[in-house]
């Protein structure tokens, strides 16, 4: 009878060493079983034939996107999925929990974790962190999906409560490990991905998409870890985590072959992507390159936008290089200035006055009122505005939601000055001789110096999954 509460998903590549026996250790949960595979030159697709396996391909990139196309290609119809890869082995009492797994006695949770054993070279690493180790490999179908936030370690999310098997293992055991020229190979195009993938978020170019905190779940917790593993410095960091693994994690007591996994695992190959990183930053173009590349393009914004307004109020003013059609029909300004004076009357009328206007004057009755010029527009503000957002580096869907908050916020408080002008403007100057239109242009400029300066500093999180509850099922 078929399982009709999971259905497994491995990840291949010339597995021929670990398939036959991953797929041994499941063969009794009677669960479907696909494979993705990505251009296997030995054995591998001949095993997934023989044991009616499902196969579809895909060219490797790295383990999360493998991990989002295998979730996507293949048509699972089962409400729970178990991601594998072809190294691990479920034990026994790992398959006796899937065996009296009941999908309807879960219908609370989005994902469980596996506790993982590691073996190196046939040793089971049981200290330096290594155990207990939490793994999120099963998880409800229409919910979990891969982290493509991550280059290198891949790891599911779900979006609602977890839960833990501590006595449910998963064997991990590479039998290609067992020569150290492989190990040392693979882990140095680890260490490429690694290297690039810190360096993005070093940047702000990318974010974790797991909230981090020390006492969530495990993988809130390690996202807490890494954060602060980002902050140490180069160099330093792997000198200090290789001492915390081998003392206060009891490193020492995985023997001789334990040590040397301890210490590739846990110095070298963190030293290797810390020089990577360096060898990134050196790529990157001088910082006062950027610096001046930024001044450049905000004066020459500020300039074209300042200078555009200004000459098109000039055509569309009668004398001079008037042209009636801009002004008859494209009076963008016009318009501009019609829209504050309307704006403006409809908030005073809301708070009872009674106001009389026409196309460039505003008058309350009993109080004061205004001729509205196009230099009261603020143009010269909103010039500086739009010409930051440009010329600074962040990306587009930033640049336009702060755009349009910095302008509506911008008019906003201009109407409110014009209103507050419509009741209670006198004509004599005000403190220390300066106008309505010098304070308010330096209050502006505070707010929105203000506004720059969180903008400029808050993270950037990129949409990475539109909607990652509403997967093809």
């Amino acid at each position: 009878m078929d399982n009709l509460n999971f259905s497994f998903v491995i990840l291949t590549f010339n597995e021929e060493l670990h398939l036959p026996r991953l797929l041994d250790s499941i063969k009794n949960l009677n669960a479907a079983t696909y494979v993705l595979d990505s251009g296997s030159t030995d054995q591998t697709l001949n095993i997934c034939k023989y044991r009616h396996v499902k196969v579809a391909h895909h060219r490797f990139e790295n383990h999360p996107r493998q991990w989002d196309k295998a979730l996507k290609t293949f048509k699972i119809k089962t409400p729970w999925v178990i991601g594998l890869d072809a190294d691990q082995v479920v034990s026994p009492e790992l398959n006796r929990l899937l065996y009296a797994f009941k999908h309807e006695d879960h219908i609370d949770i989005d994902g469980i974790y596996f506790n993982r054993k590691n073996f190196f070279k046939g040793r089971w690493i049981k200290h330096g962190g290594y155990f207990p180790k939490y793994m999120l490999k099963m998880f409800r179908y229409t919910s979990g999906y891969s982290d493509l936030n991550q280059l290198m370690d891949h790891r599911f999310i779900v979006p609602g409560k977890t839960r833990i098997w501590k006595t449910g293992y998963l064997i991990e055991e590479n039998f290609k490990e067992n020569h150290i020229g492989f190990w040392v190979e693979k882990h140095n195009k680890y260490s490429n991905l690694l290297a690039q993938e810190e360096h993005l978020k070093r940047q702000g170019q990318t974010t974790q998409n797991v909230k981090s905190n020390l006492w969530g779940p495990p993988n809130e917790h390690t996202a807490w870890l890494k954060k602060y593993w980002w902050k140490l410095p180069l160099y330093l960091r792997p000198f200090l985590y290789f001492g915390y693994r081998m003392t206060f994690q009891l490193g020492f007591l995985d023997g001789k072959t334990g040590m040397i996994f301890h210490f590739l695992q846990g110095f070298w190959f963190r030293l290797i992507v810390d020089m990577k990183i360096e060898e990134r930053k050196r790529q990157d173009p001088p910082e006062h390159h950027s610096v001046i590349k930024f001044a450049f393009k905000f004066v020459s914004s500020f300039v074209f936008l300042y200078g555009f307004h200004l000459a098109y109020m000039g055509l569309c003013a009668p004398g001079g290089l008037y042209i009636s059609f801009l002004d008859e029909h494209l009076n963008y300004i016009k318009v501009w200035r019609t829209g504050c004076i309307t704006s403006t009357q409809a908030l005073l009328k809301y708070f009872g006055y009674q106001v009389i206007t026409t196309d460039i004057t505003l008058k309350v009755e009993h109080h004061a009122g205004f001729r509205l010029i196009y230099s009261c527009l603020g143009y010269g503000v909103m010039s500086y505005f739009i010409a930051f957002v440009i010329a600074f580096p962040k990306p587009l869907r930033s640049k336009l939601l702060f755009l349009f908050t910095g302008l509506i916020l911008i008019q906003g408080l201009n109407i409110l000055r014009l209103t507050y002008i419509a009741i209670y403007w006198r004509s004599e100057d005000w403190l220390f001789g300066l106008d309505h239109h010098d304070l308010f242009n330096c209050g502006l400029y505070v707010i929105l110096g203000l506004l720059m300066s969180i903008w400029l500093y808050f993270p950037t999180k990129r949409l990475l999954h539109a909607n990652p509850t509403k997967k093809i099922v």
